[in-house]
């Protein structure tokens, strides 16, 4: 009895030993878990392009003052020219303005011509459609401005049913006239009018052809002061939204890039200053 004992003692202890020798690996020390990383820049993306190339082509439509305008020596000057000249200096590249019609602006930007827009424009669900936008850089409010000898009145942009009015050629002031006089019948088409530039808008209101032109507050004020015209409303109601930086479909690094930019252009009062200089309410 005390001889199986031995042998099933002496069994056991192998045992022991063959499953310390063979049997599961030791645990190892516990690793923190990984932390989250910056996705890498995208070598070919737009913002590595630009900053390759060390330019920004930028377009827009300089016959809107005091956003955009050429002055008496052909410079660029206005609010968003100055704006888009400190985005270019905080991205480190040289700057390069092109002036082109508005209406051909969204298309130049498509083909390739240009790299970004800017030109007071909305970001609106249509244009969502062929380009992205920056977060807006400053809010918009229109204006309807008439001849400086009007008997016009106006409390509500509805007022302007039935009469003779103008807007520049692919703007958002031209498509509220469409939508919200022409479509649903208070104005005829005959009676509406498109200008490539604001300026020539302006000069067919002084003249008496048209009755009425719709456009952004700020040169609508400007356009008033120097062609002796009256402005009868300021409305929020038909604009859509901000004003941002238009840029190419998908080109995501530059619209997070631009969009850090004007924020931070927000956030240290630059965009105040511009606006205060550019006499912007």
């Amino acid at each position: 009895m005390k001889k199986q004992m031995l042998i099933i003692t002496v069994l056991i202890a192998a045992l022991l030993a063959i499953s310390a020798c063979g049997g599961a690996p030791a645990a190892q020390p516990t690793q923190p878990p990984a932390q989250p990383t910056q996705p890498p820049a995208q070598a070919d993306g737009k913002l590595a392009q630009i900053r390759a190339a060390g330019k920004l082509i930028v377009g827009t439509s300089a016959d809107y003052p005091p956003y955009e305008s050429i002055d008496e020596n052909g410079n660029f000057v206005g609010f968003d020219m100055d704006l888009i000249r400190a985005i270019g200096e905080k991205l480190g590249v040289e700057v390069e303005i092109r002036d082109m019609p508005f209406d051909s602006l969204i298309a130049s930007l498509q083909e390739g011509k240009i790299d970004a827009v800017i030109a007071a424009m909305q970001a609106t669900a249509e244009r969502e459609e062929k380009v992205d936008f920056t977060i807006p850089y400053r809010m918009t409010k229109d204006a309807f401005i008439a001849a400086g000898n009007t008997t016009i009145t106006m409390t509500k942009p509805e007022d302007a049913a039935g009469l003779t009015i103008g807007a520049q050629t692919g703007t958002v002031q031209e498509s509220w006239i469409q939508k919200n006089l022409v479509a649903t019948g208070l104005t005829t088409a005959d009676k509406v009018f498109s200008y490539e530039r604001a300026d020539q808008a302006a000069l067919d209101l002084a003249s008496g052809r048209v009755q009425l032109v719709l456009m952004d507050a700020e040169p609508a004020l400007e356009l008033a002061q120097k062609n002796r015209l009256k402005v009868l409303l300021i409305t929020e109601t038909t604009a859509e939204g901000g004003k941002s930086v238009a840029i190419p479909e998908g080109a995501a690094d530059l619209k997070a890039e631009l969009d850090r930019i004007i924020q931070g252009l927000i956030d240290d009062g630059t965009v105040k200053a511009l606006e205060e200089k550019h006499g912007l309410p």
